[in-house]
């Protein structure tokens, strides 16, 4: 089933509020636009745009540590995301919330990622990507690729944002987002 995406301003910014009251920790942009973007019910674009302005009003604040920007929700943020949230349906906010969790989780959680290939007589290359948490794999992927710049590219992609590449495999294997597959 494809999930409902939120089109209108004011449902998204109640919905990144809501998600980062519950998740309670300053976070840097990009890993509030995933958790935000990342089941589809909101866009990256709307996601930029509302939370610009959710910085503008005061409901978010940025922190700056060692050169770095944070973001927090802001007092009167965890008051709109209290009161309003319930506007929200409920198995959207479960289904994100706990997306949300999963990610941060993955992030902090002492995750490490290894890839290595080998060439092949064909000019094709055995490309290996795994994912190890606490020294054990919990995903492990084998593919045959056809030449360098695919290799390259999925190499650097595995590299770049292995929690995506994790989440993508389970939720094909769980069937959670069939509808790509229609």
């Amino acid at each position: 089933m494809q999930p409902t995406q939120l089109t209108e301003k004011n449902d998204i910014k109640i919905f990144i509020l809501y998600l980062l009251n519950n998740i309670n920790q300053p976070m840097e942009y990009a890993d509030i636009n995933d958790i935000v973007v990342q089941d589809g019910i909101v866009g990256p674009i709307d996601f930029a745009e509302c939370f610009a302005e959710l910085l503008d009003s005061g409901n978010v604040i940025e922190i700056v540590e060692n050169s770095k920007s944070y973001y927090i929700i802001s007092d009167r943020g965890i008051h709109i995301a209290e009161n309003l949230s319930s506007d929200l349906k409920r198995y959207i906010k479960d289904k994100s919330l706990k997306s949300a969790l999963r990610l941060i989780s993955f992030k902090n959680g002492g995750n490490s990622i290894e890839t290595s290939f080998k060439s092949r007589a064909d000019g094709k290359f055995d490309l290996s990507c795994r994912i190890l948490s606490k020294k054990e794999p919990i995903l492990e992927i084998n593919i045959t690729v056809e030449n360098e710049n695919q290799l390259n590219l999925m190499r650097y992609n595995f590299n770049d944002r292995p929690e995506v590449v994790y989440r993508g495999v389970l939720a094909l294997l769980t069937g959670e987002i069939d509808f790509l597959l229609n």
